[in-house]
This record gives C-alpha cells, structure tokens and sequence, in this order.
C-alpha cells in the first residue's frame, strides 16, 4: 500500500468505527479519535523523514512516493498520488492541526459522534487534496473538504451561524464553480498535436511545455488562468472574495476555526501555486500584476479592519485575511525566495492561527463573551491561557524565534529582489501590515490580560486543563521548533518550487 493513501484510509476506518459506535459512549469515540490523530500525525512525521532521506539519497525526481489507479477511463481519470517538499509540509501541517482540533474538540457535548464523523469528512478532503496529482481527483476532494463546513457551522456554530454556514457556502461554491470550468478548460485546451487527453497534473505541465515549444496558440492560458486562480483565490480570502471568511470564523465551533483558517484556507494558496500557476505559466507571467494588486489590498486592508474590531474572532479572522493575502502576493512574485516565503507563511499562519482560535474558544468558554471591551485583567486568573496567547501575538507579529519572522522576513527579501518600481511599490505597502499586526496584537493583549478585572465574575475562572494543554503546548511547540530551526523546512520547500520557479 502506498504511504500516501494512508492519510485517506486511516480517517475512512476511523469513521467507521466511530459510526458503529452508540452515541452516548462519548469517551470512546474521544478514544478513537485520538488514537486516529495521532496516527495520522506519526504518519506524516514518518513521511517527512523518508522525504528528506530520499532527497538526502539522491532521488531528484520531481514528486516521491508516486501511485496511479485507473478509476474511470473514459476521461482517463486516475486516483494519482504523489509528493514534493510543499505537499510534506502542508500533510505535517495539517496533522498537527488535525490532533490539536480533536483535543479541543473534548468538550464538543452535544451530538458529538456526528460531530467527529463531520469533522473526518473534512479532514479526508483536506488531505486528499494535498497528495492529489489528478486534477479531477483533486477536485474531487477540494469539494470533499467544503461540504461538511456548512453542517459543522450550521449545527454546532454560534451567533449568526445559519447565516455564516450559507454565506460560506455560496460563496465557496461560487469559487468552485469558476474553478471547475478551468479544471476542463486546461483539460481540453492543453493537448499538443497527437498527445491525449489527461488529467494528471505533470503530464499536463509537460503537455505545456511541448506546445511553447512548438510556437502554438497560447491564448486559452489568459481565459482560464484567471478562472482557476480566482476559484482558489476564494478560498484563500482574496480581496474582495473574503467577505465570507469573518462572518464563518466568528461562528463556527473552535476546532472547526482551527481546521477552517489553519488548513483549509491553504487549499487556496496551495491550489493557486500548484494548478494555476505550475499549468499555466505564460498567463501567470503577464496577469500577476492584477492579482498583486489584488492580494496587496487584502494584506493591508485585512490587517487595518483587525484594528477596528472588538470581537475576538473578528480580530483574528481579519488578521487570517491579511496573512493569507501575503501568501497569494508572494506566489505570484515568481521567484525561489519569495515563493519558498509563501509556503512557509502558510505553514506558520496555520499553526499561529490554530493557536489563537484554540485560545479564543477556551476563553470564552470560560467568559461567555468575545468582546474586548468587557474583558480585563485575565491574567491574574488564568495565566497558563494568557501566557499563551501572548506567544501567539508574538508569532503573529513577527518576533524573532518564532515562525511568523521566519516567514515574513523570506517573503520580504524574495519580493525585493524584483527592481521595478511597481513591485517594489507594492512590497512596502506590504511591509506595513507589519507595523498595523503589531497595533492590533498588542492592543488586545493590554486590554484583556492586564489591568484590572472588568467583571467580577471572571475573578473565579479556571484556568486551562489537561486536554486543553495538549493542545495549546504542541502548537506553541512547533511554531518555536520552526522559528528558530527553519533550514530543514525551507530547504525542503525549495526543493519543491524549483521546478516550478524554472517555468517563469
């Protein structure tokens, strides 16, 4: 069996055995999930180092761990697997995420086994979306991952959550919709004379190639470019498509938060970097100036509205627009730094996000209110939490020694390296959603930690208990690990861009 189906099989028998389960037996079904985590995370940790010892080894070939199943020949679909240097980091990510969310998801009570069955649905999309190699299959699992976020915010969200779930729904569907028609567009327009039709990603990437070389018409790249990386786009909270994300962030369960901004908003990016630009490359050269005007008003706009929130949600989905919105501008600067910065980004964001979500919900858990203005001096009753999401403001701000300065210094110095003054122009507005992450960050960091206690009541919370912990500590763990030991995971990112970067 292929290592890479593992990351599908595990969650499918995990399901099974959860829906065999009686619902009332809540322990047990926490039981399977954990182990099934944990599972996936030794999985992925096992993935990461055979990756590394084969490229150590000398194997250079593009994508490792390879497989290709024949599931519908009429269109020559195939269940094709695989993995570079970015897939390993996005399935380490999101098995670090994943194990975190099912531990914070311990004091889900109410219809908890669906919950989880809900909850696997989307962990299955999520991860095969990132081993996929088929664009269909690919596809396939992209929708995989989007369903289950309309029940798991509709029933088990809060506030405005019928409202969200649909909100988020339409949208996301709208995005695919514009996604689909590009998937057949580079389907169909990109066989060269005597080739067949495919779906595989490499064979399409290659099928490209053949036809720049042979002078042929590339102007079908400039219709479904622009489809393809709009439909990703979405996902990613591209400005002005990230309307949905604030509004399903504030409402939806924590773990739910934790698995949507940590790992689902990748897809964006991931889908951005890996099918619009890698297939489309002629369009991606000459259009990137739309879209990094684009992205470069989600960066800074994104990080002003954090500013003026004062839900706690609100600040962090806000924020979550921001650094996704660096992610989509430092692709499509096209260059090995820059880029290497974007799935770093990814990776830190993701971690940085899952933690601040993680600690949002456990506050209020305890305080029944996300607003900052009826908070205060929680410091003194629950350090351990607070102490937490200080690390958290840190990462997010970029403090040297964590993963966010790693991240955001890389894209940065990739993105200065182009000496127009219109990119140049754009890098430091970026720049400044630096200095705005750092008013907002502290801002709520004085005003809910320190000072005195705003309501009495909150004089006797608790503070975090032991699953709770787990959770905050691994996550915290491996947003230090990368700040201050990131050569092992940026040189493996690298490694995967470079075939791409080559193509521009």
């Amino acid at each position: 069996m292929n290592i890479l189906s593992l990351f599908v099989i595990i969650p499918l028998i995990m399901m099974a055995i959860i829906f065999c389960i009686d619902g009332e037996k809540k322990s047990m079904i926490r039981m399977v999930m954990s182990i099934g985590g944990f599972a996936l995370l030794a999985t992925s940790a096992y993935l990461t180092v055979e990756y590394l010892a084969a490229r150590e080894a000398g194997d250079m070939a593009e994508f490792l761990f390879t497989d290709s199943i024949l599931w519908y020949e009429t269109f020559n679909i195939h269940y094709a697997v695989g993995v570079d240097g970015v897939s390993v980091a996005m399935l380490l990510l999101s098995s670090i995420v994943v194990i975190t969310g099912v531990f914070v998801s311990y004091s889900i009570e109410e219809q908890t086994k669906e919950y989880f069955l809900w909850f696997l649905l989307l962990s299955i999309g999520v991860y095969g979306f990132f081993i996929s190699l088929d664009l269909f299959t690919m596809f396939l699992f992209y929708e995989v991952a989007l369903i289950p976020m309309y029940l798991l915010i509709g029933l088990w969200g809060s506030g405005k959550k019928e409202y969200s779930a649909m909100k988020l729904t339409l949208m996301l569907m709208g995005g695919s919709a514009f996604l689909m028609v590009g998937i057949f567009g580079i389907y169909y327009l990109s066989v060269p004379k005597g080739g067949s039709l495919t779906f595989n990603i490499q064979e399409i990437a290659a099928n490209v190639t053949t036809l720049t070389e042979q002078g042929a018409d590339n102007s079908w790249q400039y219709i479904f470019f622009p489809l393809t990386f709009v439909g990703f786009g979405v996902l990613g909270a591209m400005f002005p498509f990230h309307t949905w994300s604030p509004d399903g962030h504030a409402s939806a369960p924590t773990a739910v938060s934790m698995l949507h901004a940590g790992v689902l908003m990748k897809l964006g990016g991931y889908g951005c970097f890996r099918v619009a630009m890698y297939l489309m490359p002629d369009a991606a050269n000459d259009l990137a100036w739309i879209f990094i005007v684009l992205t470069g008003i989600s960066v800074v706009y994104g990080a002003y509205s954090a500013c003026v929130q004062t839900d706690l949600k609100y600040i962090n989905a806000y924020s979550s627009v921001s650094h996704c919105g660096l992610v989509l501008f430092a692709l499509l600067m096209m260059n090995k730094t820059a880029m290497t910065g974007a799935i770093l980004q990814m990776v830190s964001h993701g971690l940085m996000t899952a933690l601040f979500f993680a600690l949002i919900g456990m506050i209020y858990g305890r305080t029944h209110t996300r607003d900052i203005r009826e908070m205060g001096g929680l410091m003194k009753v629950m350090p351990v939490l607070c102490v937490c999401y200080v690390i958290a403001g840190l990462a997010s701000l970029g403090l040297p020694g964590l993963s966010g300065f790693v991240a955001e210094m890389t894209i940065f110095v990739g993105a200065f390296e182009h000496e127009d003054m219109f990119h140049r122009v754009f890098v430091i507005l970026g720049c400044t959603s630096i200095v705005i992450t750092a008013v907002y960050i502290l801002r709520v960091v004085g005003k809910i930690l320190f000072g005195p206690i705003q309501d009495e009541h909150h004089a006797a919370l608790t503070d975090a208990i032991w699953y709770e912990k787990i959770a905050i500590f691994t996550l915290i763990f491996a947003i230090a690990a990368i700040g201050m030991a990131p050569l092992w995971l940026s040189n493996m990112i690298a490694g995967g861009i470079e075939n791409i970067v080559k193509l521009f």
